[in-house]
């Protein structure tokens, strides 16, 4: 999991006397309390359930771990499932529930309020919140001017010994389908070959990050988030890295969605949509917009944290959300190529 300090945003918290009619009128049966599996960062999960809980008088049971790890009990859990609600940091993990008819039809006011292109295009988990992969690199060793054009160079023997790669993250899975979707798969299986042959294996994006900031590697595969958490932990006198981004449209500026859902077998059905209602509304989001997450909110018309660049500046390269998939053959893989 995602973790580090978070500021007090107390004032956030007081959004939450704002109508009851942005996320329902709370639960129907008075107070209930509803199974939250969350597989993403566990800070601002708990600053959402805590309005949440404060505006609807519902309370929720968060249990954090993995969103693989989650995905996978909620599979073998079937039926009988106590989880209420899935809020997971990628959808290839919603979409493999899905698959299995795990999933609830989110409300279609829940939906509605995020642009459709980051929901489920079969209306069983709503988009949340996105961020786009990045490199970081160190400012020491190199200048922005040496780097990458496009993700796909890192394969190249120049970066040997240079990179830093944490393959077990699930956020690195989305990549690997988008190099198969446009190449096929032999040249993905090409690329992550050569990136395995330059890299230095970390079991997560916080060691990544850690290693290129004290120089150790000289450039890090990221989602963008994790290096303003590490200016926030370091100080501007501890920081010794960038963030770079891609040229506009390459696939290593790939938009990752963070989305929720409804299980099926739930037996608190309204009160588990309320929650999802929440946090896409105004107040769930603008709590997701000013968190340490640093991600994007998805809501229309409420903006990012001011340190974040806008995204359209970015021209990060968006994919239909469907064709990333269940992340089977990316794991795949992975697994062919030794990589977990």
């Amino acid at each position: 999991m995602r973790h580090g300090k978070l500021p007090i945003l107390s004032s956030l918290l007081m959004i939450a006397a704002m109508s009851l009619a942005a996320c329902g009128s709370g639960s129907p049966n008075g107070a209930s309390t509803i199974t939250l599996y969350n597989g993403q960062h566990e800070q601002t999960t708990a600053m959402l359930v805590s309005a949440f809980e404060k505006q609807t008088g519902i309370k929720v049971n968060v249990r954090t771990a993995g969103e693989d790890v989650l995905g996978n009990q909620i599979v073998q859990e079937g039926s009988s499932s106590p989880a209420d609600v899935f809020y997971a940091e990628n959808t290839p993990v919603l979409e493999n529930l899905r698959e299995k008819g795990l999933l609830a039809q989110v409300a279609p006011a829940t939906l509605a309020a995020v642009p459709s292109r980051y929901n489920s295009p079969a209306g069983n988990w709503v988009g949340v919140s996105l961020r786009t992969t990045a490199l970081v690199y160190n400012t020491a060793q190199l200048t922005a001017a040496q780097l990458p054009r496009t993700v796909l160079e890192l394969a190249q023997p120049r970066w040997k010994g240079k990179l830093a790669l944490a393959p077990s993250e699930t956020d690195f899975q989305p990549l690997i389908t988008a190099i198969a979707l446009r190449d096929g798969t032999a040249a993905a299986e090409s690329w992550l070959g050569g990136i395995k042959a330059n890299s230095e294996i970390y079991p997560d994006n916080e060691t990544v990050i850690a290693q290129v900031n004290n120089g150790q590697s000289a450039v890090g595969l990221i989602d963008h988030y994790y290096w303003y958490r590490l200016r926030d932990e370091v100080g501007q006198s501890g920081l010794h890295s960038a963030l770079y981004y891609y040229t506009p449209g390459d696939l290593g500026a790939l938009v990752n969605v963070s989305g929720a859902t409804v299980l099926k077998s739930s037996s608190h059905q309204s009160d588990a949509q309320a929650f999802l209602a929440f946090l896409v509304s105004p107040t769930g989001q603008q709590i997701i917009a000013h968190s340490h997450s640093y991600e994007y909110p998805l809501r229309p018309g409420v903006s990012p944290a001011a340190v974040l660049p806008p995204l359209q500046t970015l021209h990060p390269a968006v994919l239909p959300l469907s064709s990333l998939g269940d992340g089977r053959a990316a794991l795949e893989l992975e697994q062919k190529l030794g990589l977990l």
